[in-house]
């Protein structure tokens, strides 16, 4: 593999760098995105479990927030109540959302990074397949009128120009395939915390009624 690389030319070496990146981030989104992280299953109903008649103290908010991204969402609740008793449905709607969008911008952290490697590598590889191509013909050009050079090297050196094509394809293709399915991964806690969100203020509301 390392004598392909040398042999492809210069020109593959942004390809290995964005194949390095690429793993890197593939392996931090998965760790990133795990449920436990994002929205566990059973938080929603132990935070309004634990607040069935007034609003938890602040250590255990505290804790519910960094218990994970749903946590701190839910948590945004409980302080603007512990802040303002009184506080309108809009002001409370306006403090969960503010802390869901901050949320949802660390979900979707690295993903256009990603999208940009598999859009970039097959041209990157193209680019070095014609450079490559460009070497091979300009040293296989006849001077002082002798015939052109030999077509089994000629076919060599195309073959090794391909390599780069081919390496930004291998590159590309699962770059692309874990962007999409970290998309829709994304798209789905987004959800999972919107409707949580929503559940959780008619929750709030009904508690500062009591």
């Amino acid at each position: 593999m390392f004598s392909i690389i040398q042999a492809a030319g210069w020109p593959i070496w942004p390809l290995v760098a964005c194949s390095i990146l690429a793993l890197a981030l593939v392996i931090e989104r998965f760790l990133s995105l795990k449920t436990a992280r994002v929205a566990p299953p059973r938080l929603l109903d132990e935070a309004i479990s634990v607040s069935r008649a007034a609003v938890p103290a602040p250590d255990v908010v505290t804790q519910l927030e960094q218990n994970s991204a749903l946590g701190e969402v839910l948590a945004s609740g409980f302080r603007a109540l512990n802040s303002d008793p009184r506080c309108t449905e809009s002001d409370l709607r306006a403090t969960m959302e503010g802390a869901g969008r901050a949320v949802a911008h660390r979900l979707e952290r690295y993903l256009s990074a990603l999208a940009t490697i598999a859009s970039a590598a097959p041209l990157l590889g193209l680019l070095g397949t014609v450079i490559g191509m460009i070497e091979i013909f300009g040293s296989q050009a006849p001077s002082g009128g002798a015939p052109g050079g030999n077509p089994a090297q000629l076919a060599h050196g195309i073959s090794i120009a391909l390599y780069n094509t081919a390496f930004g394809l291998i590159i590309a293709i699962p770059a692309l395939i874990f962007w999409r399915y970290f998309r829709a991964r994304v798209d789905a806690y987004l959800l999972t915390l919107e409707l949580a969100s929503e559940r959780f203020v008619r929750h709030l509301l009904a508690l500062r009624r009591a």
